[in-house]
């Protein structure tokens, strides 16, 4: 049987839960430097932390969505950067990049994002990116 899940406000749980969060919160921003510190940190002991670590989630309902831009960029000083620029602009959180080695002077990007909010605003954000000078093109998934 596969695993059930449930959103539950998190003033009724036991507060290790909250805890838990506190620590990977504190591990991925990089204010903890292991496990050990995040757990002391959250007030926690490690065995808590190893036990309840992938079972609980903390869970965003800002209204925000992820997306992937896909773009063909020339291999240019400044293009990666034009790009980055405009995502900012439209309140975009830049969560990875990958780019490829560039053939033919042209590199295949990949950008995760987190956008403020769902709506008509990710079609103009493509089309501006798409009028940067340096790339060729770009599209969202």
């Amino acid at each position: 049987m596969g695993a059930k899940y449930y959103l539950i406000d998190s003033s009724i749980l036991p507060e290790v839960y909250t805890k838990v969060i506190k620590a990977k919160n504190l591990l991925l921003s990089g204010e903890a430097g292991s496990v050990s510190a995040a757990a002391e940190m959250a007030g926690i002991s490690r065995s808590a932390y190893y036990k309840y670590k992938d079972s609980v989630i903390e869970y965003n309902a800002e209204g925000e969505e992820t997306a992937t831009i896909n773009a063909r960029l020339e291999d240019n000083a400044g293009v990666l950067s034009s790009v980055v620029s405009e995502l900012y602009l439209f309140g975009a959180n830049i969560l990875s990049v990958n780019q490829s080695a560039p053939v033919n002077s042209v590199a295949n990007v990949s950008i995760t994002v987190r956008l403020p909010e769902k709506d008509s605003k990710s079609k103009e954000m493509i089309e501006r990116i798409s009028k940067l000078n340096g790339v060729k093109s770009a599209n969202i998934i």
